[in-house]
């Protein structure tokens, strides 16, 4: 069976490693179109040409740009539609983390992790959303959030604060563009086995036992295991818009407690 993903084409935001690359590797395996996006020409490149490897598609290229630029996305969105035609599905994936007390944040870290994570996937759906809208066709919009982002956590204010606005962000371009069939919906995963969250144990030093004994499935989560999830919200065969998934290994219904 012909996935509808082929001949659709997708942005994924930061997708030169981790959760990103997972998702424009499991688009293209599916027959789309696929923009592999990067603040590094080189990076994007890298990657790009790793997954037409992998998955033999020749329809892999990568675009630079940065999502803290409103007219850099623009740009990518008009190369995008002069090189493809369309605009079909965008990913806003690229995020940061800066980590620290509260009190001891600087606003420049602040509004730094505020500008991508937040700010940058509005910019990015704002964008795509107008494309969709001309086109007349409809689309799909995910937006990569995360369990943090309805969780209180020492430490990661900015982070967590971002991505609480991810969500509500989803649920009201959802309402607004469901007049034209643009679905707006995020992933909001739990410990994905990423190097942001390697760099967060070497940093905070937490311990990968505590994560495996608080999620009821018992393990990290895999990016592939969060593409799958993209991969269904792309391709659009659901009633679903304004959702967020929560592929977290039972995290957040499990509460505070520990298998342990």
């Amino acid at each position: 069976m012909t996935s509808t993903l082929h001949d659709q084409t997708a942005v994924v935001t930061g997708s030169s490693s981790g959760i990103g690359f997972a998702i424009a590797q499991e688009f293209a395996s599916r027959g789309a179109n696929v923009v592999v996006n990067s603040r590094s020409q080189e990076r994007a490149a890298e990657a790009a040409e790793e997954i037409a490897d992998e998955t033999g598609s020749e329809s892999v290229v990568a675009i630079e740009a940065d999502v803290t630029d409103a007219d850099s996305l623009e740009s990518l969105v008009e190369d995008v539609v002069e090189q493809f035609g369309s605009l079909d599905v965008w990913v806003n994936n690229a995020g940061i983390n800066i980590r620290g007390p509260a009190e001891e944040m600087s606003l420049s870290d602040w509004q730094q992790v505020i500008d991508v994570n937040l700010t940058g996937a509005f910019s990015g759906a704002q964008l795509a959303g107008r494309q969709m809208i001309e086109q007349g066709t409809g689309g799909n919009i995910i937006n990569i959030s995360s369990m943090m982002g309805e969780q209180g956590q020492t430490g990661r204010t900015p982070y967590n604060t971002s991505k609480g606005g991810v969500n509500n962000l989803t649920r009201c371009l959802a309402v607004e563009w469901a007049e034209h069939d643009i679905h707006v919906n995020a992933i909001s995963p739990g410990y994905i086995r990423t190097e942001m969250v390697d760099d967060a144990q070497d940093q905070i030093g937490f311990d990968e036992q505590d994560v495996i004994d608080r999620t009821p499935l018992g393990r990290f989560g895999t990016p592939e295991e969060v593409a799958n999830c993209a991969a269904f919200l792309a391709e659009g065969e659901h009633f679903m818009t304004g959702e967020i998934l929560h592929p977290d290994g039972g995290w957040l219904s499990f509460g505070w407690g520990s298998k342990s």
